[in-house]
């Protein structure tokens, strides 16, 4: 099991495996790029909704408890 590579070879094998790590570190990026939009999405979903519960406990005060009971009652 004697390395019988030349620097020659040696050097292209590191080139080939610099190569695969930039591709894998370009789509990494563009992975983290999209999930950060989505994370950016979900938050100003969740901001809206928060912004809306308020508005949907004043709605219920004005109920009438009976109109909560199952039909069945």
């Amino acid at each position: 099991m004697s390395e019988s590579r030349t620097p020659s070879q040696r050097l292209d094998e590191l080139e080939i495996k610099a190569s695969y790590a930039d591709d894998l570190l370009d789509q990494l990026n563009v992975t983290l790029y999209r999930q950060q939009q989505q994370i950016d999405a979900l938050q100003r979903a969740l901001a809206t909704l928060q912004r809306q519960l308020p508005d949907a406990g004043d709605a219920s005060a004005a109920r009438n408890p009976r109109d909560e009971l199952p039909p069945h009652y």
